[in-house]
């Protein structure tokens, strides 16, 4: 674990001191460059880093410094999903800890606050890319002018289906729904679009829903689609976006999966089109582990830690029958998903293999990539040449999830014993309880948040009740939960009628129950929230 915070020391100073307020150090020349759009990106990406690592006074100077310095009225081409995941994630991640990390929130937080107005401003800055005839999104947008005339209509799968996450996190936040509802049809079209055996392609015409890449798979172009129909169910208690995974999951193992690898395969016919594991695949294991599928995640996990022990990483591109990196994809930018795999299974397991993999992971990035100035792309595995990129998810995702491997007490890990109460404008909210769902770039949104800030007018609560609540209790109170009887497959403890309104919009009885203990809601589907976060369906 110290390692891991000197690493992260040594790429984090690095960058402030030779390329801040460009996006991305260059560590082999000591200096910066612009990479995603111009937002000093790396600052952004490893802000909530600095809190799990337990840095508060480093993160309330960013927070001042990003306030004062970034700005979203620019005249550049970004990309829609880079910025979503990277930029809206990490601000709203960055809101929804600012808190705990000591910053003096204004009032009426966590549904108002200047990390919060600057995540929604880049987020409408992506939302004119929406407007195609399917509702999905084209891959690019600038940022001053909206979608270029030019722009090719053809998105990755995965560029289509990445923002319900963070899209919903805002509405839920801003009271505003257009976002939910842009990312829910876009999620929505693909799901319509896909092949009669259940597949998705690759690369689709956003204007046409035409499939233009028609190669069906796990990794790169489609992952975060996937990765995003679990998490969003977990984090919405969506019953509707679990049952299109699981779907997908059935056609995924019919057609792809051979010996616990996942192979690439043509998405209307199932047959294989190329026998290659991309490293981008990595995360798949940690996902299976979120629906309760450990045994077939820890088969998978086992493939892929023999290609990194092979290396001292993983290639891009793995010929799996030869056993052997493909050409032009031998390289490793310190990419994070088989660490956050192996991240999620420890948490489920406990399996001591999985801390091995850290530990080599460790070895491997400090022998290989490190230089004067931070950490290096490893340009090619075989070799060890090295390219001038330090990537701004090194420090968002890869230092991230190698510390909470090695963290088992981390705030991160919380199980619902510690929780802090809020008093907003809406009523009472609990924050701080654990379960935090990761964005495809390792920010976490804390599930909670999202029914703090209720807009609509049936579930407002009477004046009077507001009034009540204000003076019958402190501002923010602090409990500890004692463990409550066993419910089910996970331990989980009873959340009183009054604490969350009923969609028919009954009132709120404020006066009742104020005191008593706090608990998972209700779940209104097959999938039950254990402890720690993961879903267990109730056949498995």
């Amino acid at each position: 674990r110290e390692r891991v915070r000197a690493m992260f020391y040594h790429a984090y100073e690095h960058y402030l001191e030779s390329a801040f307020p460009y996006d991305e150090l260059r560590p082999l020349t000591c200096d910066g460059q612009d990479t995603w759009g111009s937002f000093s990106l790396t600052l952004i990406d490893a802000l909530d880093t600095l809190l799990i690592l337990g840095n508060v006074s480093e993160f309330q100077r960013v927070v001042t410094v990003l306030q004062e310095g970034v700005d979203f009225d620019i005249d550049v081409n970004a990309s829609v999903f880079e910025t979503n995941i990277r930029v809206v994630g990490g601000l709203l991640s960055a809101h929804l800890l600012s808190k705990k990390a000591g910053v003096e929130v204004e009032a009426g937080w966590p549904c108002s606050g200047p990390l919060l107005r600057m995540a929604e401003e880049a987020a409408r800055k992506l939302l004119p890319a929406f407007q195609t005839p399917t509702g999905m999104p084209y891959g690019t947008v600038n940022l001053l002018h909206g979608v270029n005339p030019g722009e090719t209509p053809v998105t990755c799968t995965a560029g289509i289906g990445t923002f319900i996450v963070e899209f919903a996190t805002l509405s839920h936040l801003t009271g505003d729904p257009v976002f939910e509802d842009v990312a829910r049809k876009a999620l929505k079209a693909l799901w319509k679009n896909r092949s009669d055996i259940g597949l998705v392609g690759n690369h689709i015409d956003v204007l046409t829903a035409k499939w233009v890449a028609q190669d069906a798979g796990i990794g790169a172009g489609v992952d975060s689609y996937f990765e995003y129909l679990v998490k969003g169910a977990i984090l919405l208690q969506d019953e509707e976006l679990m049952s299109m995974f699981l779907e997908y999951n059935k056609a995924i193992k019919n057609y792809t999966k051979f010996d616990d690898w996942y192979l690439w395969v043509q998405m209307y016919k199932g047959t294989v089109s190329m026998p290659v594991f991309q490293s981008l695949e990595a995360y798949w294991p940690g996902l299976q582990s979120l629906i309760g599928d450990i045994d077939n995640a820890m088969r998978t996990f086992l493939n892929y830690y023999t290609v990194w022990k092979q290396f001292g990483g993983l290639p891009e591109f793995y010929n799996i029958p030869q056993g052997y990196t493909v050409d032009k994809r031998e390289g490793y930018p310190l990419r994070p998903e088989l660490i956050e795999s192996a991240m999620y299974l420890y948490r489920a397991t406990r399996d001591p293999t999985l801390l091995e993999l850290g530990r080599d992971a460790v070895e491997s990035i400090e022998k290989i990539s490190k230089v004067d100035c931070g950490f290096a792309t490893i340009k090619d595995l075989r070799d060890h040449r090295l390219d001038n990129r330090m990537e701004s998810f090194f420090l968002a995702e890869t230092v991230k999830y190698l510390y909470l491997l090695f963290d088992p007490d981390n705030f991160i890990h919380n199980d619902g014993s510690v929780f802090d109460v809020v008093i907003t404008p809406y009523g009472e909210c609990v924050l701080n309880a654990g379960g935090y769902v990761f964005n495809t770039e390792a920010h976490p949104i804390d599930p909670a948040a999202l029914h703090c800030c209720r807009k609509r007018k049936e579930e407002q609560w009477e004046v009077e009740d507001l009034m009540r609540e204000f003076y019958s209790l402190k501002k923010t109170k602090k409990f500890t939960l004692k463990r409550a009887s066993n419910h089910g497959e996970g331990e989980s403890v009873k959340i009183p009628e009054d604490a969350s309104s009923e969609k028919g919009g009954k009132k709120r009885n404020s006066k009742k129950n104020s005191h008593s203990l706090l608990s998972c809601p209700s779940q209104s589907f097959n999938s039950k929230l254990a402890v720690l976060g993961q879903v267990f369906l109730d056949n498995s």
